[in-house]
């Protein structure tokens, strides 16, 4: 499935919201809560991550991972928490006005309601 513009950094926000975690547990999250329709590769991820730190929206440090290597966990900001609440809400009403539109009369004319 194909990002829509302005939508990766919110699913990554979403994704550390509870906890920290590596980028690879965000794509792991990602495909789970999509039942894999969103699949991001690492080119993707990486630099979105990345952004989003030197943004200061997250931080990151070195911790261990589940296979005994060093890996950067990240987690929000007081920033990046506010962003993800800015975000949120507006593609929600983003939502809520496609949905409307899109079900908008059964007759699909512009006169019938």
């Amino acid at each position: 499935m194909e990002l829509l513009p302005g939508t990766l950094d919110l699913l990554i926000l979403r994704a550390l919201r509870w906890e920290p975690t590596h980028g690879a547990g965000v794509g792991v999250w990602l495909r789970m809560v999509t039942d894999g329709a969103v699949d991001l590769e690492e080119g993707t991820l990486y630099p979105a991550l990345h952004r989003l730190e030197r943004r200061g929206y997250l931080t990151s440090e070195f911790g261990p991972s589940e296979k005994n290597r060093r890996d950067r966990h990240y987690q929000l900001t007081p920033a990046g928490r506010q962003l993800f609440r800015e975000e949120s809400d507006r593609w929600g009403k983003y939502v809520e006005v496609m949905d409307r539109v899109l079900r908008y009369g059964a007759s699909g004319s512009i006169r019938g309601r």
